[in-house]
C-alpha cells in the first residue's frame, strides 16, 4: 500500500491538481486537473512530470502509466 500513496502524493504536489486516482494495484494513475487552472497542454506537461518524477523516484517492475484528465462540463436545467 505504500507505493500507492506515493504515487498520489507525486502527483498532488503539482499545481493545478485536483483529485488523484491509483488504480490496478499502482500499474495506472489517473491525475484530474481543474479546467479553469490546467489548460489542454499544461494537463499533458503535467502528465509527463508525474511520469517522470515518478521514474526517478519510485523502483517498480514493470510500467506505471499517468493519465492527466481535464474535463468542463456545463448543465442548465429549463422548468
Amino acid at each position: 500500500m505504500r507505493r500507492p500513496a506515493r504515487l498520489e502524493e507525486i502527483a498532488r504536489s503539482h499545481p493545478g491538481v485536483a483529485e488523484v486516482y491509483a488504480m490496478q494495484a499502482g500499474r495506472e494513475e489517473r491525475v484530474m486537473v481543474r479546467p479553469d487552472a490546467v489548460d489542454d497542454f499544461g494537463a499533458e506537461l503535467i502528465a509527463r512530470e508525474v511520469a517522470r518524477q515518478v521514474s526517478a523516484e519510485l523502483t517498480y517492475p514493470g510500467q506505471i502509466r499517468v493519465t492527466a484528465v481535464r474535463e468542463s462540463r456545463a448543465t442548465a436545467v429549463a422548468g
